[in-house]
């Protein structure tokens, strides 16, 4: 924890590629990053058992958060005991880990995902109802890495009629019961004529933000909340990836010297963890265009080019930006690309 950065970054489409989920291209800056001696903190809505074998290949050894922030993972005995208590936070130990838990548990999640379905007649497919091989389809996963994906703690990702995604189910058939199970739900509401959202492909956007924005009313409504990620919908609890940010940035700035925040994402539900960071930057997404979101009067850094490669170009910039770290920020502001 010598360093003065710390570097929080996004997984999909960000510092993995969208299509291959290869890191290969941000080698070299991640190289550069741990003989700085930078913390690079993952925040994903992975799981647990996922993102640990990330880490591990990358060679990280630093706290991780897994599931839009659903918990914090903390290697045991990375922050001295001291500071949990300085901060106020709980912590629970698990498996060689200092545990900070803020989701709600996937039980909860399922049981409202299924309601939901119900209320609306709507055609939408959560991770519990696919089987192994039907998530390494939809998400291009091998299949040791779909086992991983599929072991869910405090995030239910989804997807719903207009999405490729569905396609691919209902293009491998319905041989096991998980599959029938979603026939009968689709069929039951065709038979009820109440498809909210029938043929989005042909109504457009503006008909799916309709549907996204009434999604997001009953989740409210159940306590709960619905973002959108590289790929999936997200149904969680109000946790979220900027919550867990800032209690990490709380715990990290206990110890000597001045901590600067960087955090790099390309999605909606990356938005609360760049907001609670010094620096955010948005990687363009895979066809070149940026996520469309509100300026804060932060200063926002957008990457010219997609996934790891405009990880690399990113971190390479900000960890060039020297006065930055010594509070002197107008010239260096201005080399910032816009769009």
């Amino acid at each position: 924890m010598s360093g003065r950065f710390v570097i929080f970054t996004d997984l999909d489409a960000t510092l993995l590629d969208h299509r291959t989920y290869s890191y290969r291209a941000a080698l070299p800056a991640l190289r550069m990053v741990k003989k700085r001696g930078i913390p690079v903190v993952i925040c994903t809505s992975k799981t647990r058992t996922e993102t640990e074998t990330v880490a591990r290949e990358l060679g990280l050894k630093h706290p991780f958060i897994v599931e839009n922030g659903g918990a914090i993972f903390i290697p045991s005995g990375y922050f001295p005991g001291s500071y949990y208590k300085r901060a106020r936070i709980k912590i629970i130990k698990k498996e060689g880990y200092e545990v900070i838990q803020l989701g709600v548990p996937y039980l909860r999640l399922r049981s409202v995902f299924k309601t939901m379905r119900k209320k609306f007649g709507l055609k939408m497919v959560g991770f519990g109802d696919l089987s192994v091989e039907e998530i390494a389809m939809v998400t291009g996963l091998g299949q040791k890495e779909a086992e991983l994906a599929r072991r869910r703690e405090y995030d239910e990702p989804f997807f719903c009629e207009h999405g490729s995604e569905f396609g691919l189910i209902q293009s491998i058939g319905h041989q096991d019961k998980t599959k029938t199970k979603i026939k009968a739900s689709i069929n039951d509401a065709q038979s009820r004529k109440i498809i909210l959202g029938q043929n989005l492909r042909q109504e457009g956007p503006k008909e799916r933000e309709k549907l996204l924005r009434k999604m997001k009313a009953v989740a409210r409504s159940q306590g709960l909340r619905i973002t959108v990620g590289g790929r999936f919908f997200h149904l969680t609890g109000h946790n979220d990836k900027g919550r867990a940010v800032r209690i990490l940035k709380k715990l990290y700035r206990l110890g000597p010297g001045k901590i600067v925040t960087i955090g790099l994402g390309d999605s909606e539900n990356d938005w609360p963890m760049l907001r609670a960071v010094d620096l955010p930057v948005l990687v363009a997404r895979p066809d070149g265009r940026h996520l469309e979101i509100l300026e804060t009067g932060k200063q926002l850094f957008r990457t010219s080019r997609p996934g790891p490669e405009g990880w690399t170009e990113a971190v390479n910039f900000l960890l060039g930006l020297q006065k930055y770290v010594s509070g002197q920020t107008g010239p260096a502001a201005k080399k910032i690309k816009r769009r």
